[in-house]
């Protein structure tokens, strides 16, 4: 079973003209890139996720601020995950609970494998831990 690991997007440049990072598929990114969206102005008393993807894989990237991510395998394997650099990524594999809390102005962009559907989505934490 895969588990969620931290994927490394080296910047590139210097601090006076700043810097950029590069996430490619299938080389910075294991999967092929279906689609790419943010999330931005979160309240730092909400926390987001509360789900998992039946058929899609997603790297987290917090391009602003910090967002800690708590991750849950159905085998129970749980992880607590710091981005704080826009150098860093979070992969989640397919069936990866996950819950999502932000730092004040904390921006998150999600790199997926697949376009949305609602139906790929698994919201009940029960039906997470039995599904097949």
């Amino acid at each position: 079973m895969n588990q969620p690991y931290i994927l490394s997007f080296p910047p590139i440049g210097d601090a006076s003209l700043g810097y950029l990072s590069v996430a490619q598929q299938l080389s910075d990114v294991p999967f092929e890139i279906a689609r790419v969206y943010w999330t931005y102005y979160t309240p730092q008393d909400v926390t987001r996720g509360g789900h998992a993807n039946i058929d899609k894989e997603l790297v987290l990237v917090a391009v602003a601020g910090t967002i800690t991510v708590t991750t849950e395998m159905q085998d129970g394997h749980k992880h607590t995950f710091v981005l704080d650099h826009p150098s860093k990524g979070l992969y989640l594999p397919k069936l990866c609970w996950h819950t999502m809390q932000y730092s004040e102005n904390a921006v998150q962009m999600v790199i997926a494998s697949n376009l949305y559907s609602e139906d790929d989505y698994i919201r009940d934490y029960s039906l997470f831990k039995s599904w097949q």
